[in-house]
Parts: structure tokens; C-alpha cells; sequence
């Protein structure tokens, strides 16, 4: 009999559960005031939906051993993307849905071996319409930044909003000789000089997107240098816009906002606006949410072609809070305790007496000789008092 979990499944104890609940929690009540409502996505799904029309990768996939070719999810965009497009098709636009749960991901454990990573998610999305695009990325930073003041999540985590956006990257590509595209956008997302500097450009191409591998920081001093290399241009003003829209809110909360025209998340889902939240953890850095724009992906669906979206890692943000401040202090229980098998029924109705009265208790399970050692093995358990029967003995 295995004795241990699965690599990558964990073990959660009761502490742990609470704190995780409580987070998801407080997120959805922020959801909520925004106006979005609750959807369950499926845990199983087509390998084709898991896919995202290749944005993750398979191997990335936990597949199941089945007659159709199936998968747990390794996220939840892509399924409520496409049951935005086809049980919710008739819904008035703009939808706006939250979900949480767990998601999987396979991958190569440190000693070789498969591993399937567990994650817990709760996250956002905005299925909407082209023509709002600048407003729907504007709400879900502001979201996003709200969802941090729920939390408690500020200077003192260092939080350091990452942005970047596919359409940018994609401008500055367009300079770039068709067949090298490829590989200069690998090596700029990757940040990997040496990949760049061997491949065959001009001298002047090279020297350029070195310097655009080395660019990022404040919005305002990364969008007037893109603008130098891109000439004016209507998506850098729609990028200046949401910005002024979030700015004011990030520094009142001491979040950080970096713009990074070469970054792009883990999976490649989006073709908008990206994004990826980042704080100080105890022992490194914490990735507590990522998320960006799928315009794509729900015109594959036969969807309006607008989406975007958040995740949060509600594992990671209690590693960053640490679980007594992630987790609600609840009033230790009472001990309902009895002398021998005769008193259980009685036993029974003062527990649930308990319980009417909205306090928790639980019951010894087993006849205990006296008061005295009853009130040891409450406190052994944490119990804050002991009802003993029968009433009024010791």
C-alpha cells in the first residue's frame, strides 16, 4: 500500500483547507461586486478544447485512459471560453463569469519521473466585444488591483504588476525578415541573447532587438521608446489609456507597474494585452496570478472574437500571507464528555444543544471515567471547555 501522494498531489491539512477557502473567498466576493457571476467548468475535457488550437502544449496535458481522447484541465480559460460560445451564445455581451477549482498539469519531476502538478486557481473572465477592448483591459486590471486590497496584499509584498502585449510584439517583429521571426520571438521571450546573437541579421537589427530584450520598466519611458521604433501608432495610444486608467490605483496601493514588450506568459493563449503579478514571498519571489487577452481563441469557438482574463494561485498567495493570516481564527470547540455507554443518547442532545446555539463542540467517543480525566483530553485536543455527564458530577 503506498504510503505517500502522487508526485505533485498534495496532502492538505485542516488548516491549510481553511486558509484556502477563506482566499477564495474573499476573491469571489470581490467578483461578485463587479458583477460577476459563478460557472463550474468541467474537470475533463476533449484533448482538442485542452489544447487551446495549440497554445498549450500536449505534453503539458494530463491525459486520461478513455475510449475519446480526454484530459484534466491544465486551465480553466479555454472551457468556459468555449461554453461562453455555445451554451452562452445567446447571453447579452458583456459576460462576465469567475470560477475556481483545481487544474493539472504534467510534467518531469527533479529525479526524471512523471509528475502531475496540482494547483488551486480562481481567476476571471471578460468575454466582450472588440470595439471595448481598451475599457475591458482597463476593468480587469482595476479588478485585479481590487482583488489585492481584499486580500491585504500591498508594499509590504512588494507587488509588481508585469504587462506586456502580443499585438506590440508582433509590430516589432514585423521588422524583422519573415523566415526569422520565429526564432527572434523565441529567443526575445525566452530572454536569450546568445540564441539571438547567432542568428543571421543585419548588423543594425541585432543591435536593435538586443536593446528590446533589455527593455522594460516604467510604462511611460518603455511606450515613448516603442514609439521611436514603431513611428505613431493607435495601439500604443490604447495602451497610454489603459495605463492612465490603472496607474493612480497601483501607486496608491504600492503596486508596481512594468511594461515588458518581449514578455509573454507560460501558455500561449493570448494575442492582446498579458500580464503576470508578482510579489515578494518569504524565501523568493511568487507568481500569485497571469492572465491577458484571447480574442483568438474564442473566434475559434465561433464566439464574438473578444476574451480576457485573470488566474490567481491561491496556493502561492498563501505561502505569501502564511496560513494563520490567510486562515479565519475560529473559537476553540467543547468537549462533551460522558461517564459510561448509558449517558450516549444524552450526550448526543447536549452536543447538538451546542450546535443550536451556533458553538462548536464535539464528543468523546468513548465513556470516560471521570471529569478530571476528561478535561485532559480536551485539553490534549485543543478543546476550550468540557461538558461532562451526567450534569452537576464529577
Amino acid at each position: 500500500m503506498a504510503l505517500q501522494p502522487a508526485a505533485g498531489a498534495r496532502d492538505r491539512n485542516p488548516r491549510e483547507v481553511d486558509a484556502n477557502r477563506r482566499l477564495s473567498d474573499q476573491l469571489a466576493a470581490v467578483y461578485r461586486l463587479w458583477g460577476y457571476e459563478e460557472v463550474a467548468p468541467p474537470s475533463v475535457e476533449r484533448l482538442e478544447t485542452l489544447q487551446a488550437g495549440g497554445g498549450i502544449d500536449g505534453r503539458e496535458l494530463v491525459r486520461l485512459a478513455a475510449d475519446e481522447p480526454l484530459g484534466l484541465r491544465p486551465e480553466m480559460t479555454a472551457s468556459i471560453a468555449r461554453a461562453a460560445c455555445t451554451r452562452m451564445a445567446s447571453q447579452p455581451r458583456p459576460l462576465r463569469l469567475w470560477s475556481s477549482g483545481t487544474v493539472f498539469r504534467s510534467g518531469v519531476s527533479d529525479s526524471g519521473g512523471h509528475r502531475i502538478d496540482e494547483r488551486l486557481q480562481s481567476g476571471v473572465e471578460l468575454l466582450g466585444s472588440p470595439e471595448a477592448a481598451t475599457a475591458d483591459d482597463a476593468e480587469l486590471l482595476r479588478l485585479l488591483l481590487a482583488c489585492l486590497r481584499a486580500l491585504g496584499i500591498g508594499a509590504n509584498q512588494q507587488p509588481r504588476l508585469l504587462l506586456g502585449h502580443h499585438g506590440v510584439l508582433s509590430a516589432l517583429l514585423d521588422q524583422v525578415p519573415a523566415e526569422q521571426r520565429t526564432a527572434v520571438r523565441k529567443a526575445l521571450t525566452s530572454f536569450d541573447p546568445l540564441a539571438l546573437a547567432g542568428l543571421q541579421l543585419a548588423p543594425h537589427q541585432q543591435q536593435n532587438l538586443q536593446a528590446l530584450m533589455r527593455l522594460r520598466g516604467a510604462p511611460e519611458a518603455v511606450l515613448v521608446q516603442l514609439e521611436q521604433q514603431l513611428g505613431p501608432c493607435r495601439l500604443l495610444d490604447e495602451l497610454a489609456e489603459t495605463l492612465k486608467a490603472i496607474a493612480p490605483a497601483a501607486a496608491a496601493q504600492g503596486v508596481v507597474i512594468q511594461f515588458d514588450p518581449s514578455f509573454q506568459p507560460h501558455f500561449d493563449l493570448y494575442d492582446g494585452l498579458v500580464l503576470k503579478l508578482v510579489c515578494q514571498g518569504p524565501h523568493a519571489p511568487l507568481e500569485i496570478a497571469s492572465g491577458g487577452r484571447y480574442d483568438a481563441l474564442v473566434g475559434r469557438f465561433g464566439g464574438p472574437a473578444a476574451g480576457l482574463g485573470f488566474g490567481f494561485q491561491l496556493e502561492a498567495i498563501r505561502e505569501l500571507l502564511g496560513i494563520e493570516a490567510a486562515a479565519p481564527a475560529r473559537p476553540a470547540p467543547t468537549l462533551v464528555a460522558y461517564r459510561d455507554a448509558s449517558l450516549l443518547g444524552d450526550a448526543l442532545a447536549q452536543l447538538e444543544q451546542l450546535h443550536g446555539r451556533g458553538q462548536r463542540a464535539e464528543l468523546l467517543t468513548q465513556p470516560c471515567a471521570s471529569r478530571a480525566d476528561a478535561e485532559g483530553i480536551a485539553a490534549e485536543r485543543g478543546c476550550a471547555d468540557t461538558l461532562w455527564l451526567p450534569l452537576g458530577t464529577a
